[in-house]
């Protein structure tokens, strides 16, 4: 991996600030690579299409907000409308199958995050660490050991076993679809 950017993105409480955070210090605290991370979050905060972006590299990063990204993650409609222009054309694109309802044409990994996390806690908080952990599996960003201890880092005590088992749940996503065991989710889509 020479560098990857990677922008994470959907309305501000969906935890994409944190998960932006877990990604990078997976990257830089625990596999030793460069990363810089920035994030927007001011009247995005609560409702808009608030974003996280994080370079990942083996080399030093010259400027830290990427003008592309190579990979896109879009929770919600806003967030695909006002990002997509933003991806490569054989970039890696998830968006919440759950959220999103059109997509400009491009290949999309289709994946119910929020379902899969109201399905399995009950609760759609931890959405943002189901998508992480699918996120990575897909773009293999950093390794799955980095991405849990991150994780473990930055959650309360009291909620770790249920991040760790969202951020599996997530894992195990990515690799029925990496491996086309759920065909249906890679679909191009035309407005």
């Amino acid at each position: 991996m020479v560098g990857r950017r990677i922008r994470l993105s959907g309305s501000g409480g969906q935890g994409l600030l944190l998960a932006g955070l877990m990604l990078a210090e997976a990257a830089g605290l625990h596999d030793r690579k460069y990363v810089s991370q920035t994030q927007s979050y001011g009247p995005e905060a609560r409702g808009g299409a608030s974003h996280s972006d994080i370079i990942i590299s083996d080399r030093p990063i010259i400027f830290p907000i990427p003008d592309k990204v190579d990979v896109l993650l879009a929770l919600n409609q806003k967030s695909v409308d006002r990002f997509y222009p933003s991806l490569v054309e054989d970039g890696v694109f998830l968006v919440d199958d759950s959220l999103v309802e059109s997509l400009p044409t491009h290949p999309a990994y289709r994946i119910p995050f929020t379902t899969i996390a109201y399905e399995n806690f009950k609760n759609r908080i931890v959405t943002n660490v189901v998508a992480l952990g699918a996120l990575n599996e897909l773009a293999e960003l950093v390794s799955p050991d980095a991405l849990r201890k991150a994780v473990s880092k930055r959650v309360p005590h009291a909620h770790l076993k249920i991040n760790l088992k969202a951020l599996d749940l997530g894992i195990a996503e990515g690799k029925k679809v990496k491996t086309g065991k759920v065909s249906e989710h890679l679909e191009e889509w035309e407005l």
